[in-house]
């Protein structure tokens, strides 16, 4: 019995890296499997180590207070706050 908890310990240590080998890009298998595009695409982008990258490959820039605010005037002048706000936080 013990030894069916061992075994099926290690075969969960053994599968668990390889559910992050899209993200680690270190091991030499997971590039190998890669499309040449795609290999290219990762080493182009800007984002920092470890950082998330959306999966069409470029990063994301992020907005300015000015900018949040700024949509923010425009939904509450199109009416699409007051909408959002009678529809999805209605409770």
């Amino acid at each position: 019995m013990k030894a069916l908890v061992i075994i099926a310990a290690l075969a969960g240590a053994v599968a668990t890296p390889s559910a992050f080998a899209q993200s680690a890009g270190t091991g030499s298998a997971s590039q190998a499997a890669q499309p040449a595009a795609a290999t290219q695409v990762a080493s182009n982008d800007t984002a920092a180590p470890g950082g998330w990258v959306p999966p069409y490959g470029q990063p994301v820039a992020q907005k300015t207070r000015a900018q949040v605010y700024q949509e923010l005037i425009q939904s509450e002048q199109s009416g699409q706050l007051a909408y959002l706000n009678s529809t999805l936080y209605s409770h």
